[in-house]
């Protein structure tokens, strides 16, 4: 990452530029220029609709590699989505199709899951 890269991202009023240099470097982005990146993203990204972007993105790309930086970013878009207006799209992205019929089963074992679900669906707990 170079120095203008890394204030472009540093500089930023949202986590666009951030997200954007992950998805451009993906193919070469190291482990803790990932964690560089993506914890500037969450510091820019107020409302988390970048967080939830990023995780979608590294989910795709590779979920098990990108695992603890999905993790990281799931749990920075619960805390900043007030609104609930981004978080919901996590659901069927990062638990399947099928989350609704396993919802029970995941509320008891994945913690973000429960947090995610809680919020967007509070009338069904």
């Amino acid at each position: 990452m170079t120095n203008e890269e890394m204030q472009r991202i540093k500089n930023a009023t949202d986590g666009l530029p951030a997200y954007e240099y992950i998805a451009n470097n993906i193919d070469t982005i190291d482990t803790d220029t990932l964690g560089v990146v993506t914890d500037l993203l969450m510091q820019t990204d107020l409302n988390g609709q970048f967080c939830v972007s990023a995780a979608r993105y590294l989910s795709t790309i590779d979920a098990s590699r990108f695992a603890d930086t999905i993790d990281k970013l799931v749990k920075g878009a619960i805390d900043r989505d007030k609104e609930r207006r981004y978080i919901g799209d996590l659901l069927e992205s990062l638990w399947g199709k099928d989350y609704a019929e396993r919802a029970q089963s995941l509320i008891s074992s994945d913690d973000n899951f429960r947090r995610i679900y809680k919020r967007v669906f509070p009338d069904r707990l």
